[in-house]
């Protein structure tokens, strides 16, 4: 039987140079605003990420919102996260997906419960992103991880976070490897702002052959740009980009250069871009024209 390959798939697979983007599912069962910005993105983006309750704030099921794109024709990047979940749920999850024809997958261990919407809730962290990325491996070869046999085998186009720009670098790199071992194709980073720190990052990365898609995350304002520095581990906007926020007579609008910047800055060193627009899709063609 052939194998089903994605979009996503087939253009890094040629070399081609990919663009995705996010989209949050909504809070609540109203996804009009959800599809009208994926249906409006999909000639410009390879694929939309659907996010799993993004920073632990309660939303509508990845699952069903990426079998909602899925229907409408728009490749979806379906991403998974171990917070939620046990074993048996993240199993499950992943064979409805595959089940649904979702066959792109970002695991990703999750943000904290205690940075969300629901703190009182209670934390899973079963298994965490490599044991999730070699879990869909034992899924592949026709068993559940208690070793029982599949009735249909799954198959994936599976990714994983990464974090150019965290320290200590050689940290980061243990677990890449790892990831990379597990069986992650791609690595789809966090927001870089420094580009010298993404030619570290692809350097270190090109012997494994994972494929690295690369972060441009949009930044609205100079407030925006400190609470990052202050709440969000791993990410630190230069001070030169936080002036420039300070200084600029429209901070949405420099926001917007400055991610067009940063793209072509990173694009020599990475596959393609990964756009977070933070709720401003309506910029996401403007990054995506500047890249060409």
């Amino acid at each position: 039987m052939t194998e089903i390959t994605s979009n996503l798939e087939r253009k890094l697979a040629r070399g081609e140079f990919v663009l995705t983007a996010e989209v949050c599912p909504p809070k609540g069962t109203d996804c009009s605003d959800f599809l009208k910005w994926s249906r409006t993105l999909a000639g410009v983006i390879d694929a939309i990420n659907v996010t799993d309750n993004q920073g632990a704030n309660m939303r509508i099921s990845p699952l069903a919102a990426s079998l909602i794109l899925h229907r409408e024709g728009v490749e979806p990047l379906f991403q998974i996260t171990c917070r939620d979940r046990n074993r048996l749920a993240l199993q499950s999850d992943l064979l409805g997906a595959a089940a649904l024809g979702i066959r792109n997958v970002l695991a990703l261990t999750g943000d904290h419960i205690s940075f969300g919407d629901h703190r009182e809730g209670k934390a899973v962290f079963d298994l965490d992103s490599v044991q999730l990325l070699e879990s869909m491996k034992v899924l592949e070869s026709g068993f559940d991880l208690s070793g029982k046999k599949l009735a249909g085998t799954p198959s994936f186009f599976v990714g994983a976070a990464a974090a150019p720009e965290a320290e200590p670098f050689e940290l980061t790199l243990f677990k890449l490897r790892k990831k990379a071992a597990a069986g992650a194709k791609f690595f789809q980073t966090q927001a870089v702002f420094r580009p010298e720190k993404m030619a570290r990052f692809a350097d270190a990365v090109a012997p494994s052959g994972v494929k690295i898609i690369a972060g441009v995350l949009l930044l609205k304002s100079a407030g925006m740009a400190r609470y990052i520095n202050k709440n969000i581990p791993g990410l630190t906007v230069p001070d030169e980009i936080v002036a420039e926020l300070e200084q600029a007579a429209n901070p949405a609008e420099t926001g917007v250069e400055i991610a067009c910047r940063l793209a072509n800055a990173l694009k020599p060193y990475s596959d393609g871009i990964h756009i977070m627009a933070m709720g401003r899709e309506e910029v996401i063609p403007e990054i995506a024209q500047a890249l060409k």
